[in-house]
C-alpha cells in the first residue's frame, strides 16, 4: 500500500517537472507578443484559473478566511505582496529569456536554484553547512565564473532567476497556507497591477490579445500552464521523500536544456559545457551530502525512539 502511495507521488512529481521543462515551447508560441503583456496576462489568468479551482475543490471558504486574516495583519499582507512580486519577476525573467533565445541561461538558473535557496538560508536564517556542502558551493561558483569570464558579462539571467525564486521561498515562510490557497492569494495581490497593464495596452491599441483566436487562447491558457504543474508538484510533495524530490527536480532544467539546444538550436559553447559540468558536479555533491545527512538524522531518531520505548 505504501509502495503504491510513493509510486503515485513519484509519478505526479515527474509529470510536474516534465511540464515545467517543456514550458519554453509554450512561451515560444507567444514570442511575437510583448513579454510585458504575456506576463500580465499570465498573472491575471492564473488568478482566474485558481478561483475556478477553489470553487471546484470546495476551498472557497478557506480562501475567504485567509483574505480576512490578511486584511487584519499588515505584516502578513506585505509578506504576501513581496512573495507575489518575486514570483512574478521570476516568471517574467524566464519568459523573456525564452523569447530572446536564451533558454540555456534560464536552464542554468534553474540548476542553481536549490543551491541559491540554501545559501540564502545560511545568510538570512543562519543555517549551517558541512564541509562537503561548502565544497559544492565553491564548485558551482567556479561554473558561474567560467561563463562570466567567457562572455565578459555577469550571467544575470541565471542568477536573477535563482535569486528571485530563492527569496520567494523565504517570503513564503511567513505565509502558512496550503499551496492552492497560497497561489491564489499571490496572484490575487498582483492581479490588479496586471489588469491595469492589460487595460493600458488595450486602450493604447498595443494589445495583441484580440489579434487572433489562437493568441487569445494561448494567453488565457497561460494561467493553466502556470498553475497545473505546481498543483501536481504539491500532490507529489505529500507522498515522496524530500531526497527523492531533490533528485527528480533536475528533470526540469535538463529538459529545458535539451529543448533549447535540440529544438531551437541554441549554441552550446565549450564554455557552457564546462560551466554546466561544474554545476552538475556541485549538485551531485550537494544532493548526496543532503541524503546522507538526512539518513543519519533519521537513524538517530529511530535509535532515540527505541531507547525511549525500551
Amino acid at each position: 500500500m505504501k509502495s503504491n502511495y510513493e509510486k503515485d507521488g513519484v509519478m505526479y512529481a515527474i509529470i510536474s517537472y516534465l511540464m515545467w521543462g517543456l514550458t519554453p515551447i509554450y512561451w515560444k508560441l507567444v514570442q511575437h507578443v510583448s513579454s510585458g503583456e504575456v506576463l500580465a496576462q499570465r498573472v491575471f489568468w492564473s488568478f482566474i484559473f485558481m478561483l475556478i479551482l477553489l470553487f471546484v475543490t470546495k476551498k472557497w471558504h478557506t480562501y475567504i478566511t485567509f483574505v480576512k486574516e490578511i486584511m487584519k495583519k499588515p505584516a502578513l499582507f506585505w509578506s504576501l505582496f513581496i512573495a507575489s512580486v518575486l514570483i512574478s519577476s521570476n516568471w517574467g525573467i524566464f519568459m523573456w529569456a525564452v523569447m530572446k533565445g536564451k533558454i540555456l541561461e534560464a536552464s542554468l538558473g534553474q540548476y542553481i536554484n536549490p543551491l541559491t535557496s540554501v545559501l540564502l538560508g545560511v545568510i538570512v536564517l543562519k543555517e549551517k553547512l558541512n564541509r562537503t556542502q561548502i565544497l559544492a558551493f565553491i564548485i558551482a561558483g567556479i561554473g558561474v565564473l567560467i561563463l562570466t569570464l567567457h562572455y565578459g558579462v555577469f550571467p544575470w539571467i541565471s542568477v536573477s532567476l535563482a535569486l528571485t525564486f530563492g527569496l520567494y521561498g523565504l517570503a513564503k515562510k511567513k505565509i502558512k497556507a496550503e499551496s492552492t490557497i497560497g497561489l491564489t492569494l499571490e496572484t490575487m495581490v498582483i492581479s490588479p497591477i496586471a489588469l491595469v497593464y492589460i487595460l493600458y495596452f488595450i486602450f493604447q491599441s498595443h494589445s495583441q490579445f484580440f489579434d487572433s483566436f489562437s493568441n487569445s487562447l494561448l494567453l488565457m491558457g497561460s494561467g493553466m500552464v502556470t498553475a497545473l504543474p505546481l498543483l501536481l508538484f504539491t500532490k507529489s510533495a505529500k507522498k515522496v521523500s524530500l531526497s527523492m524530490l531533490g533528485i527528480l527536480q533536475y528533470i526540469s532544467p535538463t529538459l529545458s536544456l535539451i529543448v533549447g539546444v535540440g529544438l531551437y538550436h541554441e549554441s552550446l559553447t565549450r564554455a557552457h559545457f564546462i560551466a554546466f559540468i561544474f554545476i552538475w558536479l556541485a549538485l551531485a555533491i550537494y544532493t548526496i551530502s543532503s541524503i546522507t545527512k538526512r539518513g543519519k538524522e533519521n537513524n538517530k531518531q529511530i535509535k532515540n525512539k527505541s531507547k525511549i520505548e525500551a
